[in-house]
């Protein structure tokens, strides 16, 4: 970020005027002396260079691996400098909520764009931005569906855990029940879920890829839930939409997920872009939260971008909002525009295959030993392995060679995620440790 640039004695001297004081002390004179003059039990000032060293020595405590194999929700791809050089640009780091749209021509520009580009990753005509993440947008979506008559939301077992609780903290404080729907295999059984939705079913959440990194068989289960008068809300990696079926060619009235894979680094705690995307549903549409940047024209007949639908939020609403969502994801919204638009459709399905196919590698490779798939069906970029001894101790072995190795999920399971900055060697040294073990 550029140096702040202060303002300057003659600014100073005509702001002081302005307020009718002298010096900044005067400003606060309302203040008792003895409050003002009371010493803070902090410790002293320390220059640049002080804080910048213990900053370092910190940072040092960390640990960085020379290779990710990690992934349940939180994945490690290449961003290109490009990406990081401008989203890091003090001007974009200043931005703020763009309520007057006469001064925020470029923030909500930005805001469009990945709009554009999500529906068209997603199929959708309609996506909003400033959701938290992933699990958040779910649960979002979750309570967009409900009706008076429909308060109950069903959840099949195989999505992100931490998802599940979100969903359930959402909702069950709003006195509207989850219920979590048993998979089979790691995959949802369609006669399951026919007799698991009933009339007061409001919609259905999945996910696919799921958590295991099985690709279910959407179709189906969307027109299951539909037929049963349910809405279908589809979770997905949006990586993987570069070279699957978009969730509308699917049938799902609701897309959601999390856009943290185009260009934002993982981190402990975030940060990360939720998103949801919605078919040309009128009634959806109005009960979208977060913001929606919408294109029109001013007064001179030129191009122009405005905040779209604004009675629905909650600064307005009040009380009556149905979503109490405030925080502004604009930074996170313009770093994955950029990654999207540095990438390119061709570079997107570049990244998306080189996942899938290192994925599959690693797959055959780590089982030509004791450890074995768990699940037999189709997977974008992760997989589960039964091992032949402790997850604990493949993960040990992998932390000597710089390796992150995959979540252990069981007392020898292990869930692993292969993205394109995994290198052919580096599978090749887990499939040894596999092999021994």
């Amino acid at each position: 970020m550029a140096n702040y640039l202060s303002s300057t004695e003659k600014e100073d001297k005509e702001m002081l005027q302005a307020v009718g004081v002298e010096r900044f002390s005067d400003l606060y004179q309302d203040i008792p002396f003895e409050l003002r003059n009371k010493p803070l039990n902090i410790p002293n000032g320390k220059s640049l260079q002080e804080v910048s060293d213990e900053m370092q020595a910190l940072a040092d405590k960390n640990v960085n691996y020379a290779c990710i194999m990690r992934g349940a929700g939180a994945y490690d791809h290449y961003i290109p400098s490009i990406v990081k050089y401008l989203s890091q640009r003090s001007e974009f780091l200043t931005a703020y909520t763009p309520y007057q749209a006469e001064l925020s021509q470029g923030i909500l520009q930005s805001i469009f764009e990945f709009q554009t580009m999500m529906c068209s990753l997603t199929g959708m005509d309609v996506c909003n931005a400033s959701v938290y993440d992933g699990s958040s947008a779910a649960a979002e979506a979750a309570f967009m569906c409900i009706e008076r008559s429909k308060r109950t939301v069903l959840v099949s077992d195989n999505v992100k855990p931490c998802t599940i609780e979100v969903i359930r903290t959402y909702l069950e404080r709003r006195n509207i029940t989850v219920k979590v729907l048993p998979t089979n295999n790691g995959l949802i059984s369609i006669d399951e879920l026919g007799k698991a939705i009933t009339e007061d079913t409001a919609c259905v959440y999945f996910e696919s890829p799921n958590y295991f990194g099985l690709i279910e068989d959407c179709e189906n289960v969307c027109g299951t839930i539909k037929q049963h008068g349910a809405r279908a809300i589809m979770g997905c990696n949006p990586m993987s939409l570069a070279i699957l079926r978009t969730p509308r060619d699917y049938g799902a009235d609701i897309a959601v997920g999390d856009a943290q894979p185009f260009g934002m680094p993982i981190s402990f705690g975030g940060p990360y872009l939720g998103y949801i995307a919605i078919a040309n549903d009128k009634e959806l549409i109005r009960r979208i939260p977060g913001r929606v940047v919408g294109e029109t024209t001013d007064k001179d007949g030129k191009r122009a971008y405005v905040l779209t639908l604004r009675a629905r939020e909650q600064d307005i609403r009040r009380e009556k909002a149905l979503s109490n969502i405030c925080s502004n994801e604009a930074h996170c919204v313009l770093t994955a525009a950029m990654y999207l638009t540095a990438m390119g459709k061709q570079g997107l399905r570049e990244v998306a295959t080189a996942c899938t196919s290192l994925a599959h590698y690693a797959a055959e490779e780590f089982t030509k030993g004791k450890a074995t798939l768990k699940y037999s069906g189709e997977y974008f970029n992760e997989f589960v392995t039964v091992c032949g001894t402790k997850a604990e101790k493949i993960v040990e072995k992998c932390e000597k060679l710089g390796i992150l190795a995959g979540l252990p999920i069981g007392k020898n399971e292990i869930l692993w995620c292969m993205t394109e900055k995994v290198r052919k060697e580096d599978i090749d040294k887990v499939a040894e440790i596999m092999r021994r073990a």
